[in-house]
Protein backbone atom coordinates (compact mmCIF):
# COMPACT_ATOMS: atom_id res chain seq x y z
CA UNK A 1 0.00 0.00 0.00
CA UNK A 2 1.52 3.26 -1.14
CA UNK A 3 1.60 6.56 0.69
CA UNK A 4 -1.22 8.03 -1.42
CA UNK A 5 -3.47 5.05 -0.70
CA UNK A 6 -2.62 5.21 2.99
CA UNK A 7 -3.39 8.93 3.00
CA UNK A 8 -6.81 8.29 1.44
CA UNK A 9 -7.60 5.54 3.97
CA UNK A 10 -6.49 7.82 6.83
CA UNK A 11 -8.67 10.67 5.59
CA UNK A 12 -11.61 8.32 5.04
CA UNK A 13 -11.30 6.87 8.54
CA UNK A 14 -10.94 10.27 10.14
CA UNK A 15 -14.21 11.61 8.74
CA UNK A 16 -16.30 10.10 11.55
CA UNK A 17 -14.02 11.77 14.09
CA UNK A 18 -14.14 15.01 12.08
CA UNK A 19 -17.95 14.91 12.08
CA UNK A 20 -18.12 14.33 15.85
CA UNK A 21 -15.52 17.08 16.39
CA UNK A 22 -17.76 19.44 14.38
CA UNK A 23 -20.58 18.62 16.80
CA UNK A 24 -18.30 19.19 19.79
CA UNK A 25 -17.34 22.55 18.29
CA UNK A 26 -21.01 23.50 18.18
CA UNK A 27 -21.30 22.95 21.91
CA UNK A 28 -18.40 25.21 22.93
CA UNK A 29 -18.90 28.96 23.04
CA UNK A 30 -15.20 29.83 23.32
CA UNK A 31 -12.54 27.37 22.15
CA UNK A 32 -9.21 27.07 23.91
CA UNK A 33 -6.02 25.22 23.02
CA UNK A 34 -7.10 22.54 25.52
CA UNK A 35 -10.19 21.73 23.41
CA UNK A 36 -8.13 21.19 20.26
CA UNK A 37 -5.64 19.04 22.13
CA UNK A 38 -8.28 16.94 23.89
CA UNK A 39 -10.32 16.22 20.76
CA UNK A 40 -7.23 15.57 18.64
CA UNK A 41 -5.56 13.32 21.21
CA UNK A 42 -8.65 11.24 21.96
CA UNK A 43 -9.73 10.73 18.37
CA UNK A 44 -6.24 10.52 16.87
CA UNK A 45 -5.08 8.17 19.61
CA UNK A 46 -7.95 5.75 19.20
CA UNK A 47 -7.89 5.93 15.38
CA UNK A 48 -4.23 4.88 15.63
CA UNK A 49 -4.75 2.22 18.29
CA UNK A 50 -7.68 0.43 16.68
CA UNK A 51 -6.01 -0.44 13.34
CA UNK A 52 -3.09 -1.85 15.31
CA UNK A 53 -5.45 -4.06 17.35
CA UNK A 54 -7.25 -5.07 14.16
CA UNK A 55 -3.91 -5.87 12.52
CA UNK A 56 -3.00 -8.16 15.43
CA UNK A 57 -6.38 -9.85 15.19
CA UNK A 58 -6.16 -10.22 11.41
CA UNK A 59 -2.58 -11.54 11.56
CA UNK A 60 -3.69 -14.22 14.00
CA UNK A 61 -6.35 -15.54 11.62
CA UNK A 62 -4.65 -14.71 8.30
CA UNK A 63 -3.75 -18.31 7.45
CA UNK A 64 -7.41 -19.29 7.66
CA UNK A 65 -8.69 -16.60 5.30
CA UNK A 66 -5.83 -15.97 2.88
CA UNK A 67 -7.72 -17.53 -0.04
CA UNK A 68 -10.57 -15.03 0.21
CA UNK A 69 -8.89 -12.10 2.00
CA UNK A 70 -9.53 -9.71 -0.89
CA UNK A 71 -13.25 -10.32 -0.50
CA UNK A 72 -13.00 -9.69 3.25
CA UNK A 73 -11.19 -6.39 2.61
CA UNK A 74 -13.72 -5.41 -0.05
CA UNK A 75 -16.71 -6.26 2.16
CA UNK A 76 -15.34 -4.61 5.30
CA UNK A 77 -14.34 -1.38 3.57
CA UNK A 78 -17.52 -1.39 1.49
CA UNK A 79 -19.74 -1.91 4.54
CA UNK A 80 -17.98 0.76 6.59
CA UNK A 81 -18.04 3.19 3.67
CA UNK A 82 -21.70 2.55 2.87
CA UNK A 83 -22.63 3.08 6.51
CA UNK A 84 -20.76 6.39 6.56
CA UNK A 85 -22.52 7.49 3.36
CA UNK A 86 -25.89 6.54 4.87
CA UNK A 87 -25.10 8.54 8.04
CA UNK A 88 -24.01 11.48 5.89
CA UNK A 89 -27.39 11.60 4.18
CA UNK A 90 -29.32 11.08 7.43
CA UNK A 91 -31.43 14.03 8.52
CA UNK A 92 -31.30 12.87 12.14
CA UNK A 93 -30.19 15.63 14.49
CA UNK A 94 -27.35 14.89 16.88
CA UNK A 95 -27.72 16.36 20.34
CA UNK A 96 -25.18 18.91 21.46
CA UNK A 97 -22.93 17.69 24.28
CA UNK A 98 -20.54 20.23 25.75
CA UNK A 99 -18.81 17.72 28.05
CA UNK A 100 -15.15 16.90 27.56
CA UNK A 101 -15.06 14.48 30.50
CA UNK A 102 -13.10 11.24 30.39
CA UNK A 103 -16.27 9.16 30.06
CA UNK A 104 -17.74 11.27 27.26
CA UNK A 105 -14.53 11.45 25.24
CA UNK A 106 -13.76 7.75 25.74
CA UNK A 107 -17.17 6.71 24.42
CA UNK A 108 -16.91 9.08 21.44
CA UNK A 109 -13.34 7.97 20.65
CA UNK A 110 -14.29 4.28 20.71
CA UNK A 111 -17.46 4.87 18.69
CA UNK A 112 -15.63 6.81 15.96
CA UNK A 113 -12.77 4.29 15.73
CA UNK A 114 -14.58 0.95 15.50
CA UNK A 115 -14.32 1.12 11.71
CA UNK A 116 -10.54 1.55 12.08
CA UNK A 117 -10.43 -1.81 13.87
CA UNK A 118 -11.94 -3.46 10.79
CA UNK A 119 -9.50 -1.62 8.54
CA UNK A 120 -6.67 -2.95 10.70
CA UNK A 121 -7.89 -6.49 9.99
CA UNK A 122 -7.78 -5.58 6.30
CA UNK A 123 -4.20 -4.30 6.69
CA UNK A 124 -3.15 -7.71 8.02
CA UNK A 125 -4.48 -9.32 4.87
CA UNK A 126 -2.60 -7.05 2.48
CA UNK A 127 0.96 -8.01 1.55
CA UNK A 128 2.70 -4.65 1.67
CA UNK A 129 1.38 -2.70 4.66
CA UNK A 130 3.85 -1.20 7.14
CA UNK A 131 1.57 -1.23 10.18
CA UNK A 132 3.75 1.14 12.22
CA UNK A 133 3.67 3.78 9.49
CA UNK A 134 -0.04 3.18 8.87
CA UNK A 135 -0.96 3.54 12.55
CA UNK A 136 1.09 6.72 12.95
CA UNK A 137 -0.23 8.21 9.73
CA UNK A 138 -3.87 7.47 10.60
CA UNK A 139 -3.44 8.83 14.14
CA UNK A 140 -1.76 12.05 13.00
CA UNK A 141 -4.23 12.71 10.16
CA UNK A 142 -7.15 12.12 12.54
CA UNK A 143 -5.57 14.37 15.19
CA UNK A 144 -5.23 17.23 12.71
CA UNK A 145 -8.67 16.78 11.10
CA UNK A 146 -10.36 16.49 14.51
CA UNK A 147 -8.75 19.75 15.64
CA UNK A 148 -9.90 21.37 12.38
CA UNK A 149 -13.37 19.84 12.88
CA UNK A 150 -13.89 21.40 16.29
CA UNK A 151 -13.02 24.82 14.83
CA UNK A 152 -15.28 24.28 11.80
CA UNK A 153 -18.15 23.27 14.11
CA UNK A 154 -17.57 26.29 16.31
CA UNK A 155 -17.64 28.65 13.32
CA UNK A 156 -19.98 27.07 10.76
CA UNK A 157 -22.12 24.56 12.63
CA UNK A 158 -23.25 21.25 11.16
CA UNK A 159 -23.11 22.45 7.55
CA UNK A 160 -20.10 20.23 6.71
CA UNK A 161 -20.75 17.22 8.98
CA UNK A 162 -22.82 15.22 6.46
CA UNK A 163 -20.54 16.08 3.55
CA UNK A 164 -17.50 14.87 5.52
CA UNK A 165 -19.13 11.53 6.29
CA UNK A 166 -20.20 11.04 2.68
CA UNK A 167 -16.69 11.85 1.39
CA UNK A 168 -15.08 9.47 3.88
CA UNK A 169 -17.51 6.71 2.96
CA UNK A 170 -16.90 7.12 -0.76
CA UNK A 171 -13.12 6.94 -0.21
CA UNK A 172 -13.40 3.69 1.78
CA UNK A 173 -15.76 2.07 -0.76
CA UNK A 174 -13.39 3.00 -3.60
CA UNK A 175 -10.37 1.61 -1.71
CA UNK A 176 -12.18 -1.67 -1.07
CA UNK A 177 -13.18 -1.91 -4.72
CA UNK A 178 -9.61 -1.19 -5.81
CA UNK A 179 -8.25 -3.99 -3.56
CA UNK A 180 -10.75 -6.46 -4.99
CA UNK A 181 -10.19 -5.47 -8.62
CA UNK A 182 -6.39 -5.62 -8.22
CA UNK A 183 -6.59 -9.10 -6.71
CA UNK A 184 -8.90 -10.30 -9.48
CA UNK A 185 -6.47 -8.91 -12.06
CA UNK A 186 -8.97 -6.44 -13.52
CA UNK A 187 -6.73 -3.43 -12.75
CA UNK A 188 -3.10 -3.08 -11.87
CA UNK A 189 -1.91 0.06 -10.05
Amino acid sequence: MGISELFLVAVGLSMDAFAVAVCKGLSVSKLSFKHYLLVGAWFGGFQGLMPFLGYLLGSTFEKYIVSFDHWVAFLLLGFIGANMIKEGFSKEEEKKDDSFSFKTMFVLAVATSIDALAVGVTFALLPDVNITAAVLFIGIITFVLSAVGIKVGNIFGVKYKGKAEIAGGVILVLMGTKILLEHLGVINF
